[in-house]
């Protein structure tokens, strides 16, 4: 299954640690290639990466990780990298199969989660979220994660940042279909901002977003210097 990464963003909030995010070394290793071996040890079997802000060191250390690893990369520049996310996602529309995951850069997680998705059946959904359950959980920034708002069957009914009342936290590991970037063309069409949550609230709206629940299992969003040094206490 193809796997699709967005790694255009800026990524102030680690600046003091890194120039591009998605290289600041984590354990050793840049994020990326965290994300990248993650994926691949759950069922990625090739990728295409969204560069965007400074993407020339970026995009030579994917050339380098490709070489190294045969793993096949393909790099897509989204130049808008300053617009929300969903327009990162639309960019690579055009490489993108039936069925594909989509992750973030900056969002380590354990491959288990991907396997588990992969090998759950979807039926005719067409996008799965995996749903963190345990809002408790230490390691979750609540100020910062997306919410999700759950209906029956495990169908997503709201998506976002404000949500006053959750069930679960958005992951940001997705296994998504054409009709994601169908909603993604249409929320900018009818004047959203070209988010990814958007695009997921438009597909919940209809009945067609579920989520996967991952039972506990380790992932963590990487955005800023208190998660980062999380991180490396993880995975040092």
């Amino acid at each position: 299954m193809k796997c699709l990464i967005i790694a255009a963003g800026q990524g102030t909030r680690l600046r003091s640690i890194a120039p591009s995010k998605p290289l600041a070394q984590v354990a050793g290793l840049p994020l990326i290639e965290h994300v990248v071996t993650a994926a691949a040890a759950g069922g990625a079997t090739e990728f295409v990466v969204v560069t965007g802000y400074e993407p020339e060191p970026l995009e030579a250390f994917l050339a380098s990780l490709s070489k190294r690893s045969g793993l096949a990369i393909e790099i897509v520049r989204n130049e808008d990298w300053a617009l929300p996310n969903g327009v990162s996602v639309l960019a690579a529309a055009p490489r993108l199969g039936a069925e594909f995951i989509l992750l973030m850069s900056d969002h380590l997680f354990d491959p288990a989660i991907l396997r588990g998705m992969i090998a759950a059946d979807r039926g005719t959904s067409a996008l799965t979220l995996a749903a963190d359950h345990a809002i408790g959980n230490p390691l979750l920034d609540l100020d910062d994660a997306t919410k999700i708002e759950l209906g029956e069957d495990g169908r997503i009914r709201r998506i976002g940042k404000t949500l006053p009342e959750y069930d679960a936290v958005d992951t940001g590991i997705f296994i998504a279909t054409p009709e994601l970037l169908e909603a993604l063309r249409a929320s900018l069409a009818a004047g959203g901002a070209g988010s990814l949550s958007e695009g997921v609230q438009a597909l919940a709206d209809s009945g067609r977003a579920f989520t996967w629940d991952i039972e506990g299992r380790w992932w963590l969003d990487v955005d800023d210097e208190a998660a980062f040094a999380k991180a490396e206490k993880a995975l040092g």
